[in-house]
């Protein structure tokens, strides 16, 4: 049976499985991802004067309609096969794969950013995207306690965090030594991520950097500022980041020979519950394959491309599923 959405769209659970989306939320997609497709053949497509044949001649395309074209790129970025059985599925070679894996890409990219899915890339626009979050934000989140005299309300909280992904073995040794990270004990990509709590969305995604470098030192690069009276939750590998007007909240190490004190177990475990929710996001961000496993592409930039749509994509459907409920 080919991979195409009439088979498809009747079987919910086989749906979800290859696309990582329910056929509702496929379909409210679709509308943004048909907007953003006819302004991509708008801006593509060569005068009819320049034409040696009229618009719909030659050869039919594999992929004719809108819903073929969404579904390949969402079952390329959710289950990452290789070029070469996707173009099996789709009756097409694997130059046509390639050539479609990257049009669809910047096309799904565009679709996520016009319905507000997308996170931000400028690190001097945090700031203000997280004070309009927390001045529309009312009451309290899922799982948020009104009367907490150890953790501020949902609202004003944020938590940073790094994530890293496996990328193939570069060929220069000096490209080696940069991408290998030590924590990993492989060569990685890494990027950090914003998220707010309450919404449990990625607000903002850092650059993609070689996995040598540290959590930490990449913030301080990329300059970021956060709203004042907010609380940060982070981890130990943001030791020493403490952003100016900011409460920041990190689990306390056990001191090397010693304990720590039933107190501080007890902070470690609040701040904990909390910040189980950014390692949640970023799980749901890497139901995506493409992110999870090792990253074979290597066209200039993809790598950067793929983890902003992966994220967009899990925005989406938290924001689809929070509307059902």
């Amino acid at each position: 049976m080919e991979l195409r959405y009439e088979n498809l769209k009747d079987k919910p659970e086989t749906f979800l499985a290859f696309t990582g989306l329910e056929v509702k939320e496929f379909q409210i997609l679709l509308q943004a991802f048909t907007v953003a497709w006819e302004r991509y053949v708008q801006q593509n497509s060569l005068p009819i004067e320049v034409r040696q044949r009229d618009y719909g001649g030659g050869r039919k395309a594999n992929l004719a309609t809108c819903e073929e074209k969404l579904l390949f790129i969402l079952i390329y970025f959710k289950t990452y096969p290789l070029q070469k059985v996707l173009a099996f599925h789709f009756d097409m070679s694997q130059s046509q794969t390639c050539e479609w894996i990257h049009v669809l890409s910047e096309v799904l990219r565009q679709s996520l950013s016009e319905r507000g899915h997308t996170p931000e890339r400028d690190p001097q626009k945090v700031k203000e995207l997280l004070e309009s979050y927390m001045n529309e934000s009312g009451g309290c989140s899922q799982g948020e306690t009104e009367t907490s005299p150890e953790l501020p309300t949902y609202k004003e909280n944020f938590a940073i965090d790094g994530t890293e992904r496996r990328c193939q073995r570069p060929k220069d040794q000096e490209e080696q030594k940069r991408f290998y990270s030590g924590k990993k004990k492989t060569h990685t990509v890494k990027n950090n991520v914003i998220v707010t709590l309450g919404k449990r969305r990625v607000e903002y995604l850092g650059g993609t950097w070689e996995g040598k470098k540290h959590d930490k030192i990449i913030s301080d690069e990329e300059g970021h500022e956060f709203p004042k009276g907010s609380t940060l939750y982070k981890d130990s590998g943001f030791q020493g980041y403490e952003p100016v007007g900011v409460k920041t909240l990190q689990p306390k190490k056990k001191p090397r020979g010693g304990e720590l004190t039933v107190e501080e177990k007890e902070q470690n475990s609040l701040i904990s519950k909390v910040r189980i929710i950014v390692e949640h996001v970023l799980c749901g961000v890497k139901r995506c394959r493409i992110v999870k496993d090792v990253f074979r592409n290597t066209r200039d930039k993809f790598n950067d491309l793929v983890m902003e749509i992966a994220c967009g994509l899990h925005n989406f459907r938290t924001a689809c599923r929070i509307e059902d409920t």
